[in-house]
């Protein structure tokens, strides 16, 4: 399966790896080689932990670059239309009556705290392909929640 993207999201995501591979690995790889120096490795802290930092960033460079290799940046406007796809911003009313707005995005932009849901979450999932006025039911493990959509919009 592709991975979906919107153009601010791909941007972070190789802000991040830019970041990884000019400043914090070259960092970390110095601070190693100073530990190293300083003699027996076996009891040197601040070596085996910047040995561990240094696997981590690692692998997150090897995420990254596997994540934006496969990436489809959709643009703003590719769907635009009157119902929820990929990049739309979503405004929902709970069955308190109070209006949230999501946005659905791809699963590595996900941030649920900031309205940004994955289209391949539950929630996500059920508000694509609908449009204002259509009324979705989410399972949650907290139980069914019936939600009315409001509004539908591309930014």
């Amino acid at each position: 399966m592709p991975n979906y993207l919107t153009p601010a999201g791909h941007r972070r995501l190789a802000d991040e790896l830019v970041r990884l591979t000019s400043v914090e690995r070259p960092r970390v790889v110095q601070e190693v080689a100073d530990a190293a120096a300083q003699g027996d490795r076996s009891e040197n802290a601040e070596y085996i932990y910047g040995k561990k930092r240094l696997r981590e960033i690692d692998r997150r460079i090897r995420f990254l670059t596997r994540r934006l290799d496969g990436a489809v940046v959709v643009q703003p406007g590719e769907n635009e239309s009157e119902v929820a796809r990929f990049g739309a911003s979503v405004q929902v009313r709970t069955p308190d009556g109070a209006l949230v707005t999501y946005r659905l995005v791809g699963p590595d932009e996900s941030d649920p705290a900031r309205g940004q849901v994955s289209f391949q979450s539950p929630l996500g999932g059920a508000l694509l392909r609908r449009r204002a006025g259509d009324s979705v039911v989410v399972r949650r493990p907290a139980g069914e929640v019936e939600l009315e959509i409001v509004r539908v919009w591309y930014d």
